[in-house]
């Protein structure tokens, strides 16, 4: 994979949620949507079946388009990818 998409972050925060299996929503934007089903082996791998993924297949428009009304879908996390670091 040509980005860093800092997975072991996503790791550390599937395994601070106390759950026996984690919803977790991942948000990519176009230009990263091809690296998405590697990125969900390589946490699936990592989480070892605490977490189940699921790619948000929607538009991505940068770091403020977070689609939360997904909350109202069971997402325990939602995680939004992106080309740079997002400043505070």
């Amino acid at each position: 994979m040509d980005y860093d998409l800092e997975l072991d972050k996503v790791v550390e925060e599937v395994k601070k949620l106390d759950k026996n299996r984690v919803k977790v929503c991942l948000q990519f934007p176009d230009g990263l949507k091809a690296n998405a089903t590697e990125a969900v082996k390589e946490l699936e791998k990592k989480t070892a079946g605490k977490a189940i993924f699921f790619i948000w297949a929607g538009s991505n428009f940068g770091g403020c388009d977070v689609p939360v009304h997904l909350e109202k879908s069971g997402f325990d996390l939602i995680v939004g990818f992106g080309h740079c670091v997002f400043k505070k």
